[in-house]
């Protein structure tokens, strides 16, 4: 899962990123509204994190122009002002979801996940291919029953490969949705990575090199 995390407390804006990262997201950080509107012309999010009140542009803004453009983002509001008007106000803007700060991680992990999934195709909160199972919301994978502990990057390999039902994923759109903007393009890291992945599912191998096209799984 891609996500935008817009925030202009920038403390609170990293320590979000570090956390959405150690659940296996990738995760961009900008502290103003100007800022975000660039990234979300260059990639595709799965979900942003808005917070409301912004520099550059205002968040209401920007939220906006992310819904008169289309697209499959989905937007949660981050703010302090928490009244009903205030939630009443950002969700009539086209936000999907609103969380008053302070807020429990634990609840904008779990509201983060529940839109990603409104954001892609309908797939099974478990995923299960060729006795893999992999659960999304509690980060665990099992292969025959026994458990498989995974890297944060493998399992968002994996998860990305899971959800594409079988079809054949490039090491592009790898990179794209389980890497943040940080990534070098010309690395061998998705290599590297799906290379961990097959090790630490073992045998008989279901992570698949399809030669000139990407992986699939199956």
């Amino acid at each position: 899962m891609r996500v935008l995390v817009v925030e202009d407390e920038q403390l609170l804006a990293d320590a979000i990123a570090r956390g959405l990262r150690r659940e296996s997201m990738a995760v961009d950080v900008v502290y103003d509204g100007g800022q975000a509107w660039e990234r979300i012309g260059v990639n595709d999010y799965d979900v942003v994190l808005l917070d409301r009140d912004l520099p550059g542009m205002h968040g209401d803004e920007l939220c906006r122009r992310v819904i008169e453009a289309g697209g499959s983002s989905r937007i949660l509001m981050l703010t302090a002002a928490s009244e009903v008007s205030d939630r009443v106000a950002g969700l009539s803007l086209g936000a999907d979801d609103y969380l008053g700060k302070p807020f429990a991680f634990s609840e904008l992990v779990a509201r983060v996940r529940a839109l990603g999934r409104r954001a892609m195709p309908p797939v099974p909160p478990v995923l299960e291919v060729a006795g893999v199972r992999l659960d999304p919301s509690r980060r665990e994978v099992t292969r025959n029953g026994e458990p498989v502990s995974l890297a944060p990057k493998e399992f968002a390999v994996l998860e990305v490969l899971m959800r594409a039902n079988g079809t054949v994923v490039s090491a592009e759109q790898l990179l794209e949705k389980a890497w943040d903007e940080n990534a070098d393009p010309f690395t061998n890291v998705v290599r590297v990575t799906v290379m961990t992945l097959r090790r630490r599912l073992g045998e008989p191998q279901v992570v698949k090199t399809i030669p000139g096209s990407g992986y699939r799984i199956g």
